[in-house]
This record gives C-alpha cells, structure tokens and sequence, in this order.
C-alpha cells in the first residue's frame, strides 16, 4: 500500500486502487463559492445537522449508547438499527470538518463519539440493541437485523473522522470491532449482510489501514450472495444499490473480471429498466423494492431517497474505474432530481418516499405507518430515521465529487462556482476556478492555474443532455469535437491564468419513456439542462396538473425567478385542460377529441416541490397534439 496523509484522501479512496483510472480530490481541496450548491451545504451546516442531532437526542438514539455502560438509566428506544443513524451523523459531521473547522459541529460530534466508545465490549462487539438478554442472540439473524450494516456505517464514520481530524480514537473503535468480524463471520456458516453496506466499508478501511483481512472479509461477504453470478438488479433498492458499490469498491482492489461484468450487467439493467427520469429507484412500496423491468408508477413511486444517495455512490464509484461520462450523468442527474427532492430548502425536513404525481389529498401508504401523517409533506424525523443522516452526509461530502486526477491530467465532472486548490499526479500545484450559473445557464468559464506552464490534459464533462457544446481556450476555438455524453480531453501545455468556456445548448426538452413503461404512455416530461421539471398546483390556478395536456411541438420558454423557491428557472408552455373534467370513468371511444380550453402550463424544477405546502404535482404530462 502506498502511504497518504490522512488529510489528502478523498470520499472513496481510490488513491492507490490499482484498477481504477480516476483518483480522488479531498474535500478540503475544493471550496464552493456562492452558486447553486453553496446555499444548500451552508443551510446542511448551520441548521439541518444541529438540528438532526437535537432529534437524534430527543429520541435516545445516543442514550441508547449511554445506557449500555450505566451513564443514562433508560430504556432503548427505536429501531434494532437506530446506531446507524448517528453514525451517519457522525460521517456527515466529519465531512463538514474536512471543508472547514466549524467549533458547534465538532463539540457534537466529540459528544456523540465520547457516547458511543464505553459502549463497545471487550470482544469489540459493539451494537446497542443486541445487549442483555440479547446479547446471546448476536448474528444469529444476519439477514434481517442489520448488525453488519450498523457495523459498516461505524466504519466509514470513523474513516471519515480519522481523515477529518487525524484522531484515532474511534478508528481504534472500529478497527477493534472489524477485527472482532474478521475472526466471527467466516466461522457463521451461511453467513452473508442481510443489509448491504459493511462491504464498501470494509474496502475502504483496507484503504486507510492497509490490513488485508478487511478486503477479504468484503469478497467473504460478497460471494456469500454470489455477486458475480449476479444477472440483474433486484430486491430492495438501498441494499441492492449499496451491495453495488461493495462490488465496485473490491473490484478496485482486484481487477476480478466476473465482478467488473456483474457491475456492467446490473448498471444496465437499473439505468435502461429500472430508473425513473429523476434518477430515483425503488418501484415498489411493498418491500421497498426495485421491482420488475420498466415497473415505474408515478403517484405510487417508492424511490426512497436513501436510494437515491445509493445510486450516487455507485456511479461514483464506476466513474473512478474508467473514467466514462455515462456514469458521471447517471450521478449528475440522480444529484439534481431523485436526491435534491429529499431535502426542503431550508435543510431541516426530507422526504423518505418520492413520488413523482400526488393529488394533494392522499395521506402517505398504509405499508408504512411513518409515511401516515395527513397530506403528504417532508418530516424532520421519521422513526426510521435512515433518510436524513443520509441527506446530511452526502450534501456535506458534496465538494469532494467535483474534479478527479489520472496519469495525464485533471477531470471535471460538476459545474457551480468553485475554487480548486490541488496537485497533479506528478506532484505540480494546480489551481482551477469556475465562474457559472449552472445549472440555469450553461456557460462555464475555467481559469487553469498551475505553479508553472505544465503540459497536462484536462477532461471537460459534455453532459448527456447537452444538445450542443463549444469550448475556446482563451478567446480562440478549439478544433477538439465536443460530444455530448463524453468527456472532452483538452491537452496543451497549460500557462498560469488560461481561460477555457464552456458553453452548453441548454435548451428545454420534451422527454419521453419507454413504452413498456405502462403508466408514461402517450405522456411527455420536461428538463432543461440536468434539472427534471413538474408542474405544480401552486404555479397552475384554475385547473388540474393531474388532467392538463402539454403540446410538445409548441414553444417552451425558460425564465430565471430569483424572487422564487430560492432562485429558480421556470418552464412555461402550451397546453389543455378538459372542459368537463369528471367525466365517467369508462365511456365508449370515439374519434373526435374530447374537449378542451387552453391554458398556460408553469414547470418548476422536480426537486422545489412540496416546499410551498402540499399541493397536487405530477412530472409526466399527458401529451396533446393540436
């Protein structure tokens, strides 16, 4: 293993993984200026995250440490897997520290560790629901009770506090434990993780500590459900997405083929089949299931928004191994939409289910007692409280997706307003900074500053959906054709002070589905760059978004409003709405069309909804031909 400072290691870190092309670029590296993400990482700091742990105290999750050792005298509440959750908090918190030292958030989260370290027995075993009368129970139900899963997010909090702090307090913990795994789980015959998520830890703790019986107890794991046999994706949708990135993580470490195959047969079978236009996945309530091929209902969608952060951490992963943009769009877009959507804008309340159609009246799904809570609105807490610490970790390592290295230069895969202070492979200093309103405009300018003329490719990401792109360098054009959906390699040798524009057509389009996808038939969705619009009862009065019909040959226009959902641009376009909407549910065909009056359709961005209250929205529009 070659040797990083714990500093300098990026979210996943692929530093020294043998078989990957990308590596990574530490949070610290990257600072977000005012711009689109910004608002959003500062509203996670300063009021989501303080809030989540006040929550997280409220409702015992850290008593349920205090307890075990006779510091708190109260009984444990919650779910089995409730350790999780202020894991979760811990690894959000730590992230926040590799950008910025923030005093309120690092009091708390030295809480929460000096809470949780008494609890851990001698063995190592550590898991505040399988104690007392329990105790004897440990690992006898692997696949239902999310002990490894409680284990793996321990891991990775400690990871990333470790990388945050340089402290080893709780990466002693956590390393005490995987040894403690490394010793027990081989010998539990049939043993496999009911709930996909220790198998990416493990690898990334091989990464921190170099100990190889981590790498092995991940490939233990991962044969134990036949990964590399896998033909599809299928079950649960966060296990199914979080066992994915296990398997990427090992096969960066080994180059196995079967698995680099299982990877590509299951990334195909979600993205062509399985995957809502927002990037969401997770057909299914029942079960919170992927479900069969092309079973997407709208109003009914479960697309959990863990699962959303699950597909983002496996595109990631993927990118790293080649470096292929599909990856990066299937990231990009899962980020804006299916991800985005889980969080309000002020930081504080998210969404666990996200349907793509609500009638405004419905009061969640009798499957889930935590979605019964009159109409539909986001929560600031559930009892299974898996979705929040989740948003909360993801927003705060956000910084660290932003730009990749490999042997021949620098990769840039998001766009905002961003300061890059960083080095080359070869060790050269290099500083980029973008200037953008992306995503509501789709130009981009890159100032390249290395700490002396340096010959280098930089790759520039040409979004799938960009239905044209052009890039000068320094006011002059490049004879370098930039196609949609890849990366565009630009090599020069790079002087300090060198601007590269990028602009990309960002012009509204009119989407459609598979037709296998029964309920999208005969209906139209609309993006415009890498944002997924719906329409809104609040923005449409005097009708039904659930009975409107848009014209997809007509014009649709785009207008930024700053005075709007925090700044937004808005979609308008033309369409109908019946004139005597309620008709009988069944009636005869006839050839000549029903009915109807114009109306202006407004489309706001998937992601701003339920934010004004809950009202009627869909994001598929029946289609209407004049």
């Amino acid at each position: 293993m070659v040797s990083f400072p714990y500093h300098d290691r990026g979210v996943v870190d692929t530093s020294a993984s043998p078989y990957t092309r990308l590596k990574p670029v530490p949070i610290h590296a990257v600072r977000l200026r005012d711009g689109f993400w910004k608002p959003r990482l500062d509203a996670n700091m300063r009021a989501g995250m303080p809030e989540l742990y006040r929550l997280l105290e409220e409702h015992g999750v850290v008593d349920n440490f205090r307890r075990v050792y006779g510091a708190k005298d109260v009984p444990r509440r919650g779910y089995l897997f409730t350790d999780s959750d202020l894991y979760k908090w811990i690894e959000a918190a730590a992230f926040v520290l590799q950008s910025q030292d923030d005093p309120e958030i690092r009091q708390r989260m030295d809480e929460a560790i000096d809470a949780i370290i008494p609890a851990q027995r001698e063995d190592g075993y550590l898991n505040t629901y399988y104690v007392d009368e329990r105790y004897d129970q440990r690992y006898t139900r692997l696949d239902t009770d999310h002990e490894l899963y409680c284990a793996g997010h321990l891991f990775q909090a400690a990871i990333a506090h470790h990388r945050a702090t340089g402290e080893t307090k709780l990466l002693d913990c956590a390393l005490r434990f995987a040894d403690h795994l490394c010793q027990v789980i081989p010998n539990i015959p049939g043993a496999f993780s009911g709930h996909p998520e220790i198998e990416m830890a493990l690898v990334e703790l091989y990464r921190e500590t170099g100990r190889a019986r981590y790498l092995d107890l991940a490939r233990h794991l991962l044969n134990a459900k036949g990964f590399a046999e896998l033909q599809k994706i299928e079950g649960h949708a966060v296990r199914a997405l979080y066992f994915c990135c296990g398997g990427a993580d090992y096969y960066a470490e080994t180059g196995e083929p079967a698995f680099r195959a299982s990877l590509e047969r299951q990334w195909e079978n979600l993205t062509r089949t399985k995957m809502y236009i927002t990037g969401g996945a997770g057909g299914r309530h029942q079960g919170e299931s992927l479900g069969k091929d092309y079973e997407l209902p709208n109003a009914r969608a479960y697309a959990e928004t863990c699962a959303a952060v699950g597909n983002i951490f496996w595109n990631w992963r993927m990118l790293m191994l080649d470096g292929e943009a599909r990856f990066a769009d299937v990231l990009e877009r899962t980020l804006y939409n299916g991800f985005l959507a889980g969080v309000s804008l002020d930081g504080t309340r998210y969404f666990y289910v996200n349907p793509l159609s609500y009638d405004g009246e419905g009061e969640g799904d009798p499957w889930y007692p935590w979605a019964r809570r009159g109409p539909y609105e986001r929560q600031p807490w559930y009892d299974c409280t898996c979705c929040p610490p989740n948003v909360a970790r993801m927003l705060a390592s956000l910084p660290g997706y932003f730009y990749s290295t490999s042997q021949d230069g620098l990769w840039v895969h998001l766009y905002d307003n961003n300061d890059l202070d960083w080095r080359l492979i070869d060790g050269t200093r290099l500083q980029v900074s973008q200037l953008t309103r992306y995503p509501w405009d789709g130009d981009i300018t890159l100032t390249v500053t290395p700490a002396v003329p340096t010959e280098f490719t930089l790759h520039l990401r040409i979004p799938e959906w960009a239905d044209h792109a052009s890039v000068t360098i320094n006011g002059r054009s490049t004879d370098v054709p930039a196609a949609a959906g890849q990366y565009l390699a630009l090599r020069r040798e790079w002087q300090p002070g060198d601007q590269v524009h990028l602009s990309l057509g960002m012009a509204p389009a009119v989407m459609v589905s598979h037709p296998r996808v029964a309920e999208n038939r005969c209906s139209v969705a609309l993006q415009r760059g890498p944002v997924v619009y719906c329409l809104e009862a609040h923005d449409n009065p005097g009708f039904s978004v659930l009975d409107a019909q848009l014209d997809p040959t007509g014009e649709i226009t785009s207008e930024y409003r700053g005075d709007l959902l925090g700044g937004v641009t808005i979609l308008t376009a033309r369409g109908v709405v019946p004139t005597r909407p309620g008709t009988a549910l069944y009636r005869r065909w006839q050839a000549e069309p029903e009915p109807t009056r114009p109306v202006t359709l407004t489309a706001i961005p998937y992601y701003a909804w339920n934010n004004r209250g809950p009202r009627a929205m869909t994001v598929w529009i029946r289609e209407w031909r004049p």
